[in-house]
């Protein structure tokens, strides 16, 4: 069999959408030293492939980041082929806070450099030094006392639609770039407590092993991220203190935590916490937009991607040529908050 998909991407949402059984999205993550991270992918897309997994996983040689579509009849069966391999022993298996069972469409299995790009040298610091782990309960009583400095460890574009109450949000655009954000930004107060969080934890393995490696003392971390956080809190019937949306990096691109909507719709200012790509496919940009908003510029995030978009064929050829587009590049998401500041200028809503 070969171990890359080779069909259409309309085919396999089309088939994704017929399916008549039910899927469950879930999400796990491990360092652990691989000795040939290209053997194991290999290894694991047979066996994912033959139980009908869909996924986006990255291995490399420091371990495995996984997010996963697994059908329901095939979860035991998953979780227990998890068992035949060291690196899986007793690691955490998270389950997605909303979950309508189309969050993959394929298993792409990708063997990187590094599971969290972080710029730095493999032997910069112990990445194992990690900070304290705090379970969704401590995390939750110490980021309501108010006397703790909450990090959110994640990109700009993550925060803006769902965070803890008061957390410090860097507008980073990459992980790299938040470590070096956080780092100066807090580099007067290394003897206080830091509480960071991240989607599921991986981040803030890293991030947590960087801050002790520079000096902070007192570095604790939320295990298994918003989504162990969100699961807990509503088992034990607390008032949540992270508000709005998750995002996660599947087709949903977000779930509720609390039902609070906290963000807005880039182009006309209205509370929106629905992202999406441009559609135009010069730009692709990653931005939030409502509904009408949607319908009005035909998916794109401006009425110039709308011309674009729309343009003949030969015309798109001699912009790509033209113009330095970044496809597909989360960078150009700074562009959107233009987008709404303008909007909300024109609407009198600058400033609230």
């Amino acid at each position: 069999m070969p171990l890359y998909n080779a069909i259409d991407r309309k085919i396999l949402m089309d088939n994704l959408m017929s399916e008549t059984f039910v899927r469950k999205t879930i999400s796990f993550y491990r360092y652990f030293i691989l000795e040939n991270p290209q053997e194991f992918r290999d290894q694991l897309y047979r066996e994912w492939s033959d139980m009908n997994c869909f996924g986006r996983i990255y291995i490399a040689r420091e371990g495995i980041n996984a997010q996963m579509s697994i059908p329901e009849g095939q979860m035991e069966a998953f979780l227990a082929s998890l068992t035949q391999h060291p690196i899986f022993d007793q690691i955490p298996v998270k389950y997605a806070i909303e979950d309508n069972g189309k969050s993959f469409y394929k298993l792409s299995i990708k063997v990187k450099a590094k599971l969290v790009a972080d710029g730095l040298d493999d032997g910069a610091f112990d990445v194992t030094n990690v900070g304290k782990h705090l379970s969704a309960l401590e995390f939750h009583e110490l980021a309501g006392s108010g006397e703790h400095i909450v990090v959110d460890m994640r990109n700009h574009y993550e925060s803006e639609i769902g965070r803890f109450k008061g957390a410090i949000c860097p507008e980073a655009d990459t992980f790299r770039e938040e470590l070096a954000m956080v780092t100066d930004l807090l580099k007067e107060r290394k003897e206080a407590k830091l509480l960071l969080y991240c989607t599921g934890g991986i981040r803030c393995e890293k991030a947590s092993a960087y801050l002790k490696h520079q000096g902070f003392k007192d570095v604790n971390q939320l295990h298994g991220g918003i989504l162990e956080y969100a699961r807990n809190i509503k088992k034990l019937n607390l008032t949540s203190h992270f508000t709005g949306k998750n995002f996660v990096f599947d087709e949903r691109m977000g779930e509720s935590v609390d039902g609070q909507v906290i963000a807005n719709c880039h182009q006309c200012g209205k509370p929106c916490d629905l992202h999406a790509n441009c559609a135009n496919e010069l730009c692709h940009l990653l931005f939030i937009q409502c509904g009408e908003c949607a319908g009005k510029y035909e998916g794109c995030c401006s009425s110039g991607c709308l011309d674009q978009k729309n343009a003949p064929a030969l015309e798109k050829q001699l912009i790509r040529k033209q113009a330095n587009y970044q496809f597909g590049n989360r960078s150009v998401y700074r562009k959107s908050f233009r987008l709404v500041e303008n909007a909300q200028q024109k609407s009198g809503m600058a400033g609230q």
